[in-house]
């Protein structure tokens, strides 16, 4: 045990079930190393000019996306993880704590697993009264994900990764540690959230509100915010979980995955997948695309016709503006996300008059972007639905919905970080050039 650190029991049995997976999966790194020299395709210089777009560059074990079929979760789509994946009703949407274990193990959980899952996390839930006053000391206007990477960061020095580290563990046990900051992180990040969302929304500055013990993870998190509502419950599991992983090189994965390379702790690598998140590029697309919506209810009315928006559209397309919510940079066919979001409203909240509005515009707006041709992906990203179904629900304001983006982003790459350790991943260098050196030698 590592010195002044006490490890929370194995409850659910993830922990085992994991370290019985690990030595197969260094055995094939291991294979796969004997090849290092094979080729995976070549770099030209618009992916270097254009963020790196489309070099494969990094291994990432829990989730790759498909041009056409998009996300895969341990190579199970999102309709089959809502087939395959325990919830928490009968018909309902997947526990993201199932997830959570499919993407530590490769392997779908049983119901019992969950439950047990659940309940480990809720154990691990406690956050410390520092943390609060981390979060009060900060100024009033901060945004909220200023305060969550804050409050990760106030969490950093229960660390048990930076502790073993120091105290010289054994490379090898390294992916221990991690897991055990991990486990420890998701637990405590929907009470965090909560507590950010009721002090900033409000006007509630209490720091009792616990997790229900009979609750799931996704349950307790909507609770906690003030939402009783079993149907908004459904959502956040269903949010929860379709966020949770979009393969390693996104702003938030990748930095997380960088950061964590040099061997900083699960909370440092974390916190900059917060702030990666946050950046109006990444995170913030729903928020954008909430307020084209208002936009176009302000200008149209309720009810505006396929003519009077695609009139619309073409006016903010002209106007320099991209229309949020649809293409994106891998895909090229409708978003799973999207879909399964529309799915749940078409079951949920049918009469919705902006999620009517949304539907009016997935009739509309890709033939649109077609006409302009410049867009290799005219189709709606997970970002078109998400906003409306929490307005829906009474959770308004768009300026959190980044927070709600973050604690799921942490069960991907928390998952896949407890992997780079346990397969000893080598830390980040790639080979940086200046225009001098492209004019020279180009």
């Amino acid at each position: 045990m590592v010195r002044g650190m006490t490890t929370t029991a194995d409850g659910s049995g993830l922990k085992e079930a994991l370290k019985e997976k690990i030595p197969e999966q260094q055995e094939r790194l291991k294979a796969l190393k004997a090849k290092a020299d094979a080729k995976l395709g070549d770099v030209n210089l618009g992916m270097l000019l254009g963020g790196m777009r489309g070099i494969k560059g990094m291994l990432w074990e829990t989730s790759l996306l498909d041009a056409d079929e998009g996300i895969r979760f341990r190579g199970y789509s999102i309709p089959e993880c809502q087939k395959l994946l325990p919830a928490a009703v009968e018909g309902g949407e997947p526990l993201p704590e199932g997830l959570m274990w499919l993407l530590m193990t490769g392997d779908i959980p049983t119901q019992e697993q969950v439950k047990a899952l659940s309940h480990e996390l809720i154990q691990r839930s406690k956050v410390p009264h520092h943390v609060y006053s981390v979060l009060q000391a900060l100024p009033s206007d901060a945004h909220p994900m200023t305060q969550f990477s804050s409050a990760v960061m106030a969490l950093q020095p229960s660390s048990h990764f930076a502790r073993a580290y120091l105290d010289g563990v054994h490379k090898t046990k390294y992916w221990e540690h991690v897991y055990e900051d991990t486990m420890n992180l998701i637990a405590k990040l929907p009470e965090i959230a909560a507590y950010i969302y009721r002090s900033n929304y409000c006007g509630e500055t209490a720091v009792s509100v616990r997790p229900d013990p009979s609750l799931d993870w996704a349950a307790n998190y909507a609770r906690m915010m003030g939402y009783d509502d079993e149907k908004c419950w459904e959502l956040m599991r269903l949010y929860q979980t379709i966020h949770a992983d979009h393969e390693g090189g996104n702003v938030s994965a990748h930095a997380s995955h960088l950061v964590g390379s040099a061997l900083s702790d699960p909370y440092l690598s974390f916190s900059a997948c917060l702030n990666g998140l946050a950046g109006p590029l990444h995170g913030l697309a729903n928020q954008e695309v909430l307020r084209w919506l208002k936009g176009v209810q302000m200008e149209l009315g309720m009810d505006p016709t396929k003519e009077e928006i695609e009139e619309f559209a073409w006016k903010t397309l002209k106007s320099g503006k991209v229309v949020p919510g649809y293409g994106h940079a891998v895909l090229r066919k409708t978003d799973p996300r999207y879909t399964c979001q529309r799915e749940f409203a078409l079951k949920h909240l049918p009469e919705d008059p902006m999620f009517k509005l949304v539907s009016k515009l997935y009739e509309v707006v890709p033939g649109v972007l077609q006409q302009t041709g410049k867009v290799k992906n005219p189709w709606p990203n997970v970002d078109a639905h998400s906003g409306v179904l929490l307005q829906h629900y009474g959770i308004t304001h768009d300026n959190f919905y980044t927070v709600l983006f973050g604690t799921s982003r942490a069960i991907g790459v928390l998952s896949q970080l407890t992997w780079s350790r346990a397969l000893g991943l080598p830390i980040e260098r790639p080979k940086s050039l200046t225009m001098d050196w492209l004019e020279k030698n180009l």
